[in-house]
């Protein structure tokens, strides 16, 4: 198991949790609220399915390693690392944007409301330098992220529109 210790670091703000917490959480969400907080964020990522946990002795080396890189790039704030199974190495990476085919299985929460799961099944292999082709070719895959997702040129062209309405402060009713 990674020590707390070991994965965190306040005096250069990083955030972190460890894997078995990680698993119980949406790891975006985690790097994501640590971003808005000011500190460092990262998300460690491992396989987990229903017959095997991951293996933790094997992969402490690869955690190790990315933890001693990012602590050096002092500029990233946000970054999601995977651990494939059995990793051969490192990569950075960029993120994996892919086009999923699915379908919505209803299904009972443990009270009994109704909850509804989203299966996906991508339409298209990962593309080399990707997070997930790194993952599925057994590389460990480090991807620097931003919060902010907006397309400035496209805002900044759309903004520039005739039909763009000017703004202006909500008036009172």
């Amino acid at each position: 198991m990674f020590s707390a210790t070991r994965l965190q670091d306040h005096e250069r703000g990083w955030s972190h949790c460890d894997l078995n917490f990680l698993r119980c959480f949406d790891s975006c969400f985690l790097r994501g609220q640590a971003a808005l907080l000011g500190l460092r964020g990262i998300a460690i990522s491992a396989p987990v399915t229903n017959s095997r946990e991951p293996n933790f002795t094997e992969l402490e080396p690869y955690v190790s390693k990315v933890i001693d890189l990012l602590l050096a790039e002092e500029k990233m704030s946000l970054v999601n690392v995977n651990l494939p199974e059995k990793p051969k190495g490192i990569r950075w990476t960029r993120q994996s944007v892919r086009h999923y085919d699915g379908k919505v299985v209803p299904g009972k929460d443990p009270m009994g409301r109704p909850i509804f799961w989203f299966t996906i099944t991508p339409l298209e292999g990962a593309e080399e330098g990707t997070d997930r082709w790194a993952v599925e070719h057994n590389w460990v895959s480090i991807t620097p992220l931003r919060l902010d997702l907006t397309d400035e040129k496209d805002l900044a062209r759309a903004l520039s529109l005739a039909q763009t309405p000017p703004v202006s402060a909500a008036k009172k009713r």
